[in-house]
């Protein structure tokens, strides 16, 4: 197995985020900063390597019939870790993330890795393939979300107490006065607006000469 294959298709070929355009929802409603971003990125990466994990081990006794009700449910006790540990540990990041926690329930990205990976390749490379499109999926989260608050707030790491505790505390930047920054970029249309200028860079820089050798995604 090409580990260096699988995390440079998660990462970069085969983004979930921006080439699959998977798990759009939370990504554009959580993005407004860097520490949201980042904190939900955490989250499902988590997720991800656990569902692929157990479903890789537990392919051979899950019948083909039910695998996806399966999957869902391994997801689910997955997420419900999650929340439960956030709510304990990270409080303030969890209200402020919100219902977009047990939403990652729903994120395409970790059931489609679970059917067309997991199910069908050994343990340690499901794991793999799940942290690579966790890792990707989380940098898209935190480089919009810095973006956005950036551009929208003048500051970069605000809340970052949250996440790092007393710590994070004095991370925050102030790159302009308060109230300087454009109220469009922490708005919903600034996420579409962003994540629309990170995609067109993706395509740009990934631009193949020869359609003959464009790197396929591990499936």
């Amino acid at each position: 197995m090409n580990y260096r294959q699988i995390f440079t298709d998660g990462l970069w070929w085969n983004n979930p985020g921006l080439v699959q355009l998977l798990g759009i929802c939370p990504l554009l409603a959580v993005s407004n900063t860097l520490i949201n971003g980042l904190g939900l990125g955490i989250a499902t990466i988590a997720v991800l390597c656990g569902t692929n994990g157990l479903v890789s081990l537990m392919k051979s006794w899950i019948p083909h019939e039910i695998r996806l009700p399966a999957f869902v449910l391994i997801i689910a006790s997955f997420v419900t870790i999650v929340e439960l540990l956030s709510k304990a540990y990270f409080y303030q990041l969890y209200l402020s993330l919100g219902i977009f926690i047990p939403l990652i329930v729903t994120n395409c990205t970790i059931l489609a890795r679970a059917e067309s990976f997991a199910s069908r390749m050994p343990v340690l490379p499901s794991i793999a393939d799940g942290l690579a499109n966790g890792i990707g999926f989380a940098l898209l989260l935190t480089v919009l979300g810095a973006m956005r608050e950036v551009i929208g707030q003048g500051s970069l790491f605000a809340g970052a107490g949250m996440l790092f505790g007393t710590l994070g505390d004095a991370m925050k930047l102030s790159i302009g006065p308060d109230g300087s920054g454009l109220l469009l970029a922490v708005l919903p249309p600034g996420a579409f607006f962003g994540l629309a200028i990170l995609i067109a860079i993706r395509n740009h820089l990934a631009r193949e000469p020869d359609p003959e050798r464009a790197r396929q995604p591990v499936q």
